[in-house]
């Protein structure tokens, strides 16, 4: 793992906030203020029922812990059962869990539960396509802010099951200078990580700041600039890869301690010639505006 790193997302209360808050406004799109009417008109309200969520294709899980949170804002009465875990393969017909109860709930949850399960599975199977590009490489595989809207923990949360790492959250816990700050701000990268690292020391008195200090660079000139500064990561913005062999070469004699990491024209068939390059890591937007939704069906019991 890096010397230092940005927090990593996990199935806790942050989550969880988060993905109520997604049930929420879910809920309102499929129910506004009214009720599902073709359910209430023709199921009885006694009538009991079971189902299994069933993927149609491999991949990796990842949003199990979210259907419990759509039982409980939906007061479904509605019993969970879960056969897998987040994080473990997927097998075609291999029911992953089953809901047992009553079955006007049942079929109100129905497109939520599959919604979240569908988007957050594919998101953490497109992932460990991507790491296993990578073993053996020892490098390490990032995610990027370019998330959906709302769904940022979540999608996060879905790489790390697939077996990426996450890249900060948001721009609240870390410093990442880009070359739109530089510009803006009439700044040199090293006159930039000068002033992050002020403050990143603790030289201010507001709370809250942010320890990490990440600056991109789009030359080697610019590398060798930042460099002697020590900031923990250096980004290396669309570098070719004996561009990249060249910056390894360099961080080597002059900043052993500083990582290096690769982004842009991160593909699946390209990962593998970036990681030769030596950096420690790989960061992909891919990952999730790329994600295709896996497919799950809610398959009923007679």
């Amino acid at each position: 793992m890096a010397k230092r790193d940005y927090r990593q997302v996990e199935a806790d209360h942050l989550l969880e906030e988060d993905c109520r808050q997604l049930i929420r406004l879910s809920v309102r799109e499929d129910l506004d203020r009214g009720l599902d009417w073709t359910t209430v008109r023709l199921i009885p309200p006694d009538v009991r029922g079971r189902c299994d969520v069933v993927p149609r294709v491999a991949g990796v899980c990842a949003g199990l812990v979210t259907t419990r949170w759509v039982l409980d804002e939906m007061d479904a009465d509605l019993l969970l059962d879960s056969y897998l875990r987040d994080g473990e393969p997927l097998q075609p017909g291999q029911p992953i869990l089953s809901l047992e109860g009553n079955a006007r709930d049942l079929l109100t949850c129905e497109r939520l539960v599959l919604n979240l399960l569908s988007r957050m599975c594919g998101v953490a199977t497109l992932t460990a396509r991507y790491v296993a590009e990578l073993r053996g490489t020892g490098v390490r595989l990032y995610d990027t802010r370019k998330t959906t809207p709302g769904w940022r923990r979540l999608e996060k949360y879905s790489v790390r099951m697939g077996g990426g790492h996450n890249h900060r959250t948001g721009l609240y816990d870390g410093f990442l200078i880009k070359d739109n700050h530089l510009a803006l701000g009439h700044l040199s990268p090293g006159e930039a990580v000068v002033m992050a690292k002020q403050w990143a020391g603790g030289d201010t008195d507001l709370a809250g700041v942010p320890e990490m200090v990440e600056v991109e660079v789009d030359s080697l000139s610019q590398l060798i600039e930042v460099l002697p500064l020590s900031p923990d990561i250096v980004l290396l913005d669309n570098f070719q890869p004996v561009d990249l062999r060249r910056a390894v070469e360099l961080r080597n004699e002059i900043a052993p301690g500083v990582e290096l990491e690769a982004s842009g024209n991160v593909k699946l068939d390209t990962l593998r010639q970036i990681a030769a390059t030596g950096v420690e890591r790989i960061s992909s937007g891919a990952l999730t505006h790329q994600a295709v939704w896996l497919d799950l069906g809610m398959d009923y019991a007679a």
